[in-house]
């Protein structure tokens, strides 16, 4: 499936402030990058990074007055998601050490409050691909889906006490039950072609076997057409900008997914 991936952000800024973005969409993982556009007005001098996790960051001073950010993708990715029921589970002595990080308590997703609540949601259920399986149906039963409703990030404990939550909502719920039973879970951004209101994306990976495995709480089937930007412990890892100094004012975000002949 080849995809135009596109995001628009402008800014008001009141003051000289610095921006932190994470915009470009990851290499490798399955998608391939077949062009690029990355347009900043006006034009200033930009930092390019990589976080400890393979993130693409770019770092910036931005001017007073207005500041637009453009960015547009031609990705070619997997029209579906593998699946793997019976994935066996893997100890946590035999993981590969740069998941380790994806099994511990982090500041979103309180994996030492669900212990319980997991192993009641996996009762004799084979270790593994299956576990997360039904943790996964559980969210989407359990936890309603409601786009536009959250405008800065909750912990998975309050997401489950309100009920409801955005796809990044659930997606960490989701993470924090995997966690709890020593399946390393990680939050992924991106975007979903077809999703619909459309905006970026979020959902979650589970490591079963040997590998990440795609798990996404909001959508009632397995679904491809995913065009990942980043990866993460939670959302305080894979926001898409994070402003420094109280100057800086999102006016609009605007996020298109195309479907491109092949």
């Amino acid at each position: 499936m080849k995809l135009r991936v596109s995001c628009s952000l402008r800014f008001h800024i009141l003051e000289a402030s610095v921006l932190i973005l994470m915009l470009r969409p990851f290499r490798g993982i399955q998608q391939w990058i077949n062009r690029e556009v990355y347009i900043i007005k006006p034009v200033i001098p930009m930092i390019e990074s990589t976080d400890s996790f393979g993130n693409s960051l770019q770092r910036l001073m931005v001017p007073m007055g207005n500041f637009l950010i453009y960015t547009s993708t031609d990705v070619i990715v997997a029209d579906n998601i593998d699946v793997a029921p019976g994935k066996y589970f893997v100890e946590i002595q035999h993981l590969p050490n740069n998941v380790l990080p994806f099994l511990l308590p982090s500041r979103y997703c309180e994996s030492d409050r669900f212990g319980d609540l997991a192993r009641e949601i996996t009762n004799n259920t084979q270790p593994g691909y299956d576990q997360v399986s039904k943790i996964n149906e559980w969210v989407q039963d359990s936890i309603q889906y409601i786009p536009g409703s959250s405008d800065f990030p909750l912990s998975a404990v309050e997401v489950h006490l309100c009920g409801h939550g955005v796809c990044r909502d659930l997606a960490q719920v989701a993470i924090a039950l995997c966690r709890s039973i020593s399946i390393p879970a990680r939050l992924v951004v991106g975007y979903l072609y077809g999703l619909q209101p459309m905006d970026l994306h979020a959902w979650f990976e589970a490591y079963i076997g040997d590998r990440w495995y795609t798990f996404d709480p909001t959508q009632i089937e397995p679904r491809g057409g995913r065009v990942i930007i980043a990866f993460g412990r939670d959302a305080a890892d894979v926001a898409i900008f994070h402003q420094f100094g109280s100057g800086c004012l999102l006016n609009s975000m605007d996020v298109h997914v195309d479907l491109l002949d092949n």
